[in-house]
């Protein structure tokens, strides 16, 4: 553990409340805000070492079994599924895939498991970064424009949470989103560190 980490008030909640990693907070915070998983049951996260997304995306689909039990949306289970090129730590009655989402094999995974009946995909996935700003804005962009492609999984109504460094390419990608979501809205949640120029871009409603 670093100095950092022990100074840091976020860091040390996320261990005491059971969390993976601070970037709990980050999810939590665009929840409150947006309400991405109301009525979520089938939720895809991209990126999701070490699982603290995925933590977060159990609890509201099993807050949501109990919430919503109505003839229309009731379902007596819920399928998470996490991706990612690293290990994660085994999550009971999550399913992690390793794997990297730009092979072909990806999309075929995912149908097979979710059907046409995707709730949700969260992404807070992120590049490892160079150092060179520019680069890294350009290889960011990239996996964004990637994970944005398999919104076409999701039902209609169904949202997503993307991830990006804001820089040049930003307004354009934020167009593309509006042309598939009816609600789309860039968001920095306080837990994200200051010196951080993430964004995360929240689509409700696919159409």
């Amino acid at each position: 553990m670093t100095e950092q980490h022990n100074k840091d008030p976020t860091y040390r909640r996320a261990k005491r409340e059971g969390y993976r990693a601070r970037s709990a907070y980050k999810l939590l915070e665009i929840e409150k805000r947006f309400k991405i998983f109301k009525r979520a049951f089938y939720i895809i996260d991209i990126g999701s070492a070490p699982g603290s997304w995925l933590q977060v995306a159990k609890l509201k689909a099993e807050e949501n079994l109990l919430k919503y039990n109505d003839k229309y949306y009731h379902r007596d289970s819920y399928k998470i599924l996490g991706v990612d090129v690293k290990n994660i730590t085994p999550i009971e009655n999550v399913k992690i895939l390793k794997m990297d989402i730009s092979v072909p094999e990806f999309l075929p995974e995912v149908k097979s498991y979710f059907g046409d009946e995707v709730d949700l995909i969260i992404s807070d996935a992120s590049i490892q970064k160079s150092g060179n700003k520019f680069s890294d804005q350009v290889h960011q962009i990239r996996l964004c424009y990637k994970i944005l492609e398999f919104s076409e999984v999701l039902k209609k109504n169904g949202n997503i949470i993307i991830k990006l460094f804001r820089g040049v390419d930003y307004q354009d990608f934020f167009k593309l989103v509006k042309r598939k979501f009816q609600f789309v809205k860039g968001f920095k949640p306080r837990s994200s560190y200051k010196k951080s120029n993430e964004t995360f871009i929240i689509g409700l409603k696919k159409f």
